[in-house]
């Protein structure tokens, strides 16, 4: 038995909070988690709207049930299973969300990943043509597929930062710390941000981060 790929043509979507306009400074690109959907994350960042940023959401292209056959729709990024091409259409997909905005040289893009949008936000960000000024990685991990010591030169001019809740219910501190230690020694500069919650977005830490 082979298995064979092919490629077709798919209807994704994202949301946008604000407009692009002369008077734009930044616009920040947030990556939902497993199991949410881009409209629901979005309103998390609706503190973020001042009139000077957008915020644009993408959702994954995977939706499913949330509970058996009905009822509430979720989405994700991606499985394990043919992973490689799940990462393929997901980062031509952020891509062309990102051409199609047209963004001025002169206005800053930060790019965050919460829980498992912070692997999609990495792979993105290292294996994409996108470019950014910050990449915040929240309550999730680097992935570890990535050759971080290839790519340790773009990532490190992104001013990368790990974000994690002191109570965060799948990471604990002693594992965040660890992990710091590992993509340090893998040549990447990361700032470690901690909060006092739980697997979240914080509000009052991502205000100060804004």
């Amino acid at each position: 038995m082979k298995q064979i790929n092919v490629e077709i043509k798919k209807t994704a979507r994202y949301f946008q909070l604000g407009e692009i306009t002369d008077r734009t400074e930044e616009v920040w690109f947030v990556l939902h988690g497993y199991g949410q959907l881009a409209n629901y994350f979005l309103k998390k960042f609706n503190m973020l709207d001042n009139g000077q940023r957008v915020i644009i959401a993408p959702e994954g292209l995977h939706r499913f049930y949330w509970e058996g056959y009905s009822g509430k729709v979720v989405a994700s990024w991606m499985t394990k299973e043919d992973r490689l091409s799940d990462v393929k259409d997901y980062v031509q997909f952020l891509d062309n969300v990102y051409s199609n905005l047209k963004i001025k040289s002169k206005v800053r893009t930060k790019l965050l990943g919460f829980s498992q949008g912070t692997a999609t936000a990495c792979r993105w960000a290292a294996l994409g043509d996108s470019k950014f000024d910050e990449l915040i990685l929240w309550s999730g991990a680097f992935p570890a597929d990535i050759d971080y010591k290839e790519k340790k030169h773009e990532l490190n001019a992104l001013n990368v930062k790990l974000v994690i809740g002191e109570q965060d219910e799948f990471y604990s501190m002693e594992k965040v710390v660890e992990h710091q230690n590992w993509i340090t020694k893998e040549g990447i500069r990361v700032e470690l941000i901690s909060f006092g919650g739980g697997h979240v977005i914080d509000e009052s830490t991502l205000m100060d981060m804004a």
